[in-house]
């Protein structure tokens, strides 16, 4: 919203077929709403032109995105599921943003190169994938050369991704469930797993095996699965496929820093911390898989000091 009103991407004349579609009929994730966004919300609610909550120098992803200055993230507004848990619901469900143009988006990825950040991360980003899509496209021929990190929930489309081969270099996507009712319940997103497997696959046939400049990732695939109170045999069961299916070509990033947020309290199984057993017998599982490539968090990392301050630096 800008000066109180909704700022919406007109037609234009210079618009290909594809990227007229995704605006009049937008089918980005499983979802398929159909809708047309210039005039009408789909379930994530997002406008059709790109809404950002925050741009940021990020210390506390995964060390090998880190580098010195931390990864250049980028937080999307809005979200194509409805995790009851979300510590970023202010923006996933409350939409704070600031909308912005394709032109200041460009600005915004060489601002982030300019600031040192290891990579650009596009976080939550599959329901804007057209216009970052063109911004990606402009900032490169403006000399954007960083890794570019696909940091989504999961719930893709393989169509949607096909059409970023060749702009995203690292994809770091979620694995929130093996079992459907468990993210039907929780997230509101039916066939999850039959997507979210689908969609890592096609990750990795793009990017293939992780590849590395020193001690920074600059290609590869990282799944990240957040381990939840009372289920880690579903935990378990995603780890068997993961090991199963890549082996030891892709990272997994085993995360304990569940906090009940948002809307959690109002279920039984999902209102408390994550114990100590319940997180070491995954990281347990992973150790006997013979699991090697795998990030795991110590103690402390369960804590809203960690939820980023969405207050919109650096979007104007």
């Amino acid at each position: 919203m800008v000066g109180g009103r909704s700022i919406y991407l007109p037609v234009a004349p210079n618009m290909n077929r594809q990227e007229v579609d995704a605006i009049i009929n937008c089918e980005l994730c499983p979802r398929r709403c159909g809708v047309d966004r210039s005039s009408r919300r789909g379930f994530c609610q997002a406008p059709a032109t790109v809404k950002l909550a925050l741009v940021s120098l990020h210390q506390w992803e995964e060390p090998c995105l880190v580098g010195e200055r931390g990864a250049g993230t980028i937080f999307f507004s809005h979200c194509t599921m409805r995790c009851v848990f979300c510590q970023n619901h202010e923006i996933s469900s409350n939409g704070f943003g600031i909308e912005v143009s394709v032109e200041r988006l460009a600005q915004i990825f060489i601002e982030q190169q300019s600031r040192g950040a290891a990579n650009i991360e596009l976080v939550t980003p599959t329901h804007y994938t057209d216009p970052i899509i063109d911004a990606l496209t402009l900032a490169k021929s403006r000399g954007l050369t960083l890794p570019v990190v696909w940091n989504s929930n999961g719930y893709e489309l393989t169509s949607t991704l096909d059409r970023l081969n060749g702009l995203v270099d690292i994809y770091l996507p979620d694995l929130k469930y093996f079992d459907d009712r468990i993210a039907v319940e929780y997230s509101s997103a039916p066939h999850y797993f039959d997507h979210a497997s689908q969609a890592i696959r096609t990750m990795f046939a793009q990017v293939g095996r992780p590849i590395f400049n020193g001690e920074l990732m600059t290609r590869g695939v990282i799944v990240r699965h957040l381990v939840l109170p009372n289920h880690r045999r579903d935990s378990m069961a995603i780890l068997d496929w993961l090991y199963q299916t890549f082996g030891d070509d892709i990272y997994i990033s085993l995360m304990s820093q569940y906090t009940p947020m948002f809307r959690a309290e109002s279920y039984k199984n999902l209102n408390r911390r994550l114990t100590t057993f319940e997180y070491q017998s995954v990281v347990d599982h992973a150790l006997e898989l013979g699991i090697k490539n795998c990030f795991v968090q110590t103690g402390g990392a369960s804590s809203t000091d960690f939820v980023p301050n969405f207050d919109g630096s650096f979007i104007i």
